[in-house]
């Protein structure tokens, strides 16, 4: 990744996680809560590829990544993922890396399942959470979700194709592969929804969506709006799949920049 970062492991307690944080490469004029990206359930910080770099140079804010626990360069997940995960991503290791880099405020931005721990973080954090933008989120299991894992279950099932990822995961590939199609194909997940977390968010949210993500419909977006707390708005991506910071990066960082623009301009902040 291109550009000035800095990593470091941070102890949650459990194990280490990898975080990364890119700075802005021309002062900003004012200083403002940075953004912090949650990945997907096969990403980490690598898989971003360059949009933190791009995010942070066009917003003029400090952007951090890390993987959560069992991912990229994070320490291996000492068990199985809880039914609860995604509300307790925000509780665990969240809490314990925003502690250790002193973020008082902060713009939760999510990628997939990570969009949904965006919204569990502003729920869990809400006096320190200025903004959430979800992409690509899920809202609850739909049909459409759990076809969509079970095709590329079948699809890493295939000679080679786990390569894909050791190349990022080393030797917890197998582990990350099946926590996701594990935990999401799980009888008893069928009923799992962000509807709590939602309705305790109090901060602006803009859900992002791809007309053509093949893990879930529109519902998805709009289910996020209407039951979130705080001021919410969507944006359809017309020709767009489940990756939008990659398919249509320019689109998506420019969407976020002027968003996060209206949040300041209009002094929103976060309800005590």
């Amino acid at each position: 990744m291109s550009g000035p970062h800095r990593d470091v492991l941070i102890d949650t307690g459990e194990g280490r996680v990898f975080c990364r944080g890119w700075e802005p490469e021309t002062g900003s004029v004012e200083a403002r809560p940075p953004i912090v990206l949650l990945h997907d359930s096969l990403g980490c910080v690598e898989t971003w590829r360059d949009f933190p770099r791009r995010l942070c140079d066009a917003t003029g804010r400090r952007v951090i990544a890390y993987d959560r626990l069992g991912f990229g360069r994070s320490d291996p997940h000492p068990g199985t993922l809880a039914a609860d995960f995604i509300a307790r991503e925000a509780t665990t290791t969240f809490a314990r890396v925003r502690e250790s880099l002193g973020l008082d405020r902060f713009i939760a931005l999510g990628h997939s399942v990570g969009g949904g721990m965006a919204v569990a973080c502003a729920a869990a954090h809400a006096s320190h959470c200025d903004g959430v933008v979800t992409e690509s989120a899920q809202a609850f299991v739909e049909d459409r979700t759990v076809q969509g894992i079970v095709a590329a279950k079948a699809d890493f099932a295939q000679p080679g194709r786990i390569e894909r990822l050791r190349r990022y995961h080393g030797d917890k590939a197998e582990w990350v592969l099946h926590a996701w199609t594990d935990t999401w194909l799980a009888p008893g997940f069928a009923t799992w929804t962000l509807d709590g977390e939602l309705r305790r968010v109090r901060c602006p949210l803009l859900a992002l969506r791809g007309d053509r993500d093949e893990f879930g419909s529109m519902r998805h977006p709009e289910r996020i709006v209407a039951l979130c707390g705080g001021p919410s708005e969507i944006e359809k991506l017309e020709g767009c799949g489940h990756v939008p910071h990659r398919e249509h990066a320019d689109r998506v960082i420019a969407r976020v920049r002027e968003w996060l623009d209206g949040i300041r301009l209009r002094g929103v902040r976060v309800a005590p």
